[in-house]
């Protein structure tokens, strides 16, 4: 199976230097303890999971023959690596501010080693597969509604949407590879439910905690205000109910989801007109 991407998009990683701020606001996302929260708890997750899915598809980078999709297999692992480096430096602001990352990090390190000790490699795989999907419709919701950093800290709304604009570059990468070396869709979508219950668990402790540390756990307005954010008429989670289950039809692949005109649109915040769009 050859590469999916959409012809012509070059997959390369961006060297972005965020400088961070320091002292690092608490609540960067417009004084909101939930909203600022929230994506703080996915930061922390990212390092570790992008050191993860690197590694899943390296495994099988030898076995690919589609000359397009290798070199997308090396865009992908450059950005990926670009991405843990900055939310490194995110994270360590976080220590700063006291809460314990560290042990939010651990639970998610433990799983990771035990996945790579006792999973096949295609199983892990399939487990990156079904994450990117899960990032690469955030990061359409993200790129698709600058509503939903509005009044954040304008060097974090960059952070994001630089996150958000390579996911959606690279989303196809993992699953091409998985079902040229695999391709089992029973197994795929068996990694989609264990990852997403995962994601969803350790993206709500790291948002509790986080609230907790602040002294607003019990504040009910926050949580109401934050829960109807996430999951009311317009909430950024519902939003993505749709695309999220189009995972799981038999002939499901990324690119199906074409935002294509989108992203162009946001590599101009990033890259010089003259790269915008190039080809290579």
């Amino acid at each position: 199976m050859a590469s999916t991407t959409p012809e012509g998009l070059v997959i390369r990683p961006r060297h972005m230097d965020f400088d961070l701020p320091n002292p690092f606001p608490r609540h960067w996302h417009g004084g909101d303890a939930f909203k600022t929260h929230l994506f703080d708890a996915m930061s922390v997750m990212f390092p570790d999971g992008e050191r993860f899915f690197i590694d899943s598809v390296r495994q099988f980078r030898d076995q690919i023959t589609d000359p397009v999709l290798k070199e997308q297999i090396r865009g992908f692992i450059g950005q990926e690596g670009h991405h843990s480096r900055e939310h490194l430096e995110y994270s360590a602001r976080l220590r700063d501010l006291g809460y314990d990352i560290t042990r939010l990090e651990k639970r998610a390190q433990v799983r990771i080693r035990y996945t790579q000790k006792k999973f096949s490699a295609k199983r892990q795989l399939a487990a990156t597969a079904a994450l990117e999907h899960i990032t690469a419709i955030m990061a359409d919701g993200l790129l698709k509604h600058p509503d939903y950093l509005a009044g954040a800290h304008p060097v974090l709304q960059r952070l994001w949407r630089w996150h958000a604009l390579e996911e959606t570059e690279h989303k196809a990468v993992a699953f091409d590879v998985y079902q040229q070396v695999c391709g089992n869709r029973k197994l795929l979508r068996r990694a989609m439910v264990m990852g997403t219950f995962f994601f969803m668990l350790d993206t709500h402790r790291g948002l509790i905690h986080m609230l907790k540390r602040d002294g607003l756990l019990w504040n009910w307005r926050l949580w109401r205000d934050g829960l109807s954010w996430m999951w009311g008429k317009d909430g950024i989670f519902r939003a993505l109910l749709r695309p999220y289950l189009d995972f799981f039809k038999a002939d499901f692949h990324p690119w199906q989801h074409n935002n294509l005109d989108l992203l162009y649109a946001t590599r101009g915040e990033f890259d010089a007109p003259e790269l915008a769009r190039a080809a290579g």
